[in-house]
Parts: structure tokens; sequence; C-alpha cells
């Protein structure tokens, strides 16, 4: 199963940002987004690229979530 997973943005470098959650750190591609990303910003990331942008709110909402459906297993 593939998911899309809200991840911050910690770097910021052209079209690639390093995003984080829960301490896993990824590249990213940022070209598709048509909305202009930052540092702090939050992401939906899918197979190594940034496919959406969230509030804090909502990305953080979706995280509690994820972790109450999903077992650590399932996350990897």
């Amino acid at each position: 199963m593939c998911l899309g997973v809200p991840m911050k943005i910690i770097t910021k470098d052209g079209d690639t940002v390093l995003a984080e959650v829960d301490g896993v750190q990824k590249e990213a591609s940022i070209m598709l987004l048509a909305e202009e990303v930052n540092i702090g910003d939050y992401i939906i990331v899918h197979a190594g690229f940034a496919i959406s942008r969230l509030d804090e709110e909502y990305a953080q909402e979706t995280l509690r979530l994820m972790k109450e459906i999903f077992s650590p297993e399932d996350m990897q």
C-alpha cells in the first residue's frame, strides 16, 4: 500500500526539499506544486514528490489519525 505522508520541510534547495516526520527524513521534489512552499511548511510526500501543501493543524491531525489506524509495521 502506498500512502502520501504529511511531512515538515526542514531545508530547501531549489526544487528539492528535505522533509521530516517522526525523525525520518526524506528528499522530495517540489516541482509538481503550483504554490510556493518554505521551510516549516507541511507537504504531502508521495513517491519522492510533494503533491500538496497542508496547513499545520490539518497535517498534525492527519498524522495523529494515521498513528491510530496503522501499526508501526504498516508505516515502514
